[in-house]
């Protein structure tokens, strides 16, 4: 168990799309973020509290988390003096990183001469099965992208808070290192042995009440040639009856891939339907979520409403603006 409340390591983040785990954490579970540590260089910030490590102990923080998300998973040098100091003061150390934190032996030196514990969210705790394919009871919802770190795992928070609220039968499925921080369980899907992935969508999404609906946190897109594999596991693995594609408006290419376009909505759409009919033929698309964060009030009205007249779907931001109207089309 990883004991909060934390201090979010930003580290030398360039940006705040590189340091989405502690994003995630300040938005979802504020109450466990007390404060931010940033080094020089940083260019991401939560509007927490700049901290020391002397500051955050004083205000009762148990654990370090790394809230860095940044290509290929790595702990970088330069960070090393603050993870190996805020263990020796006390702290524990979670990360979501490919590079685990078990791996590093200064660090493990670290956390066990000052009695510590480390915690590698990324490692699969779980012997997942091979997927079968089988249909299961209950509904599925599954949000995809025209890019990485488009705001899917927001849509489906969203929409999970959104029918609790109602007193719907609902339950948010993480599948990534931000939504098992924020939650505190789930399946780290882009660590799992690929021939399991979809075994392991399976596994956590199982047989439910009919009226229950899963919310999939969604991962990669199926245009990222980085990251696609993933994705296609989520849609295969997770049976959705239900799409929501998701989409960022500002982007010139995909991220990380500058050779890459974005894809149209529509070619989202048109794509990832007959690949979920596949494992579910009833599937529909149902809803667009836009992450509007980059553009003002009026701007991002006339977005939507764009959007909305071209594709004939409810399209809204449902973290700026509510996700009502993304429940309101879920089929029944």
């Amino acid at each position: 168990m990883i004991e909060t409340p934390y201090l979010l390591f930003l580290g030398d983040a360039p940006d705040r799309l590189a340091a989405k785990v502690a994003q995630g954490i300040r938005d979802w579970r504020p109450d466990n973020a007390v404060g931010q540590f940033r080094l020089p260089g940083c260019n991401a910030d939560m509007g927490l509290p700049d901290m020391t490590l002397e500051e955050a102990k004083s205000a009762g923080v148990k654990t370090l988390v790394i809230g860095v998300a940044n290509r290929g998973g790595v702990i970088a040098e330069s960070w090393k003096a603050v993870l190996k100091d805020a263990l020796a003061q006390g702290f524990d150390v979670a990360s979501g990183l490919h590079n685990l934190l078990r791996d590093e032996p200064e660090l493990v030196a670290a956390a066990k001469e000052h009695g510590r514990a480390l915690h590698d969210v990324r490692v699969p705790t779980v012997r997942y099965p091979i997927a079968d394919g089988k249909k299961r009871g209950g509904k599925r919802c599954l949000a995809v992208g025209t890019d990485c770190s488009v705001g899917k795992m927001y849509t489906a928070l969203a929409m999970d808070m959104e029918m609790k609220k109602r007193g719907l039968k609902s339950s948010f499925r993480a599948t990534g290192q931000t939504g098992i921080l924020v939650t505190g369980e789930g399946v780290p899907l882009d660590a799992v042995i690929a021939d399991f992935m979809a075994g392991a969508v399976e596994w956590l999404t199982p047989d439910n009440e009919l009226d229950h609906w899963d919310h999939i946190e969604g991962q990669g897109s199926l245009f990222h040639v980085s990251y696609s594999g993933v994705t296609m596991a989520l849609i295969h693995g997770g049976q959705p009856d239900a799409l929501i594609l998701c989409h960022e408006p500002t982007r010139t290419h995909m991220r990380g891939l500058p050779d890459y376009d974005l894809p149209t909505l529509e070619q989202l759409r048109d794509t990832v339907l007959p690949l979920a009919r596949i494992a579910n033929p009833a599937v529909q698309v149902t809803g667009i979520s836009v992450n509007t964060a980059a553009l003002g009030d009026d701007e991002a009205e006339l977005l939507l409403r764009e959007i909305e007249d071209r594709m004939g779907l409810p399209t809204v931001d449902p973290y700026r603006h509510g996700a009502e109207r993304l429940v309101d089309a879920l089929p029944a």
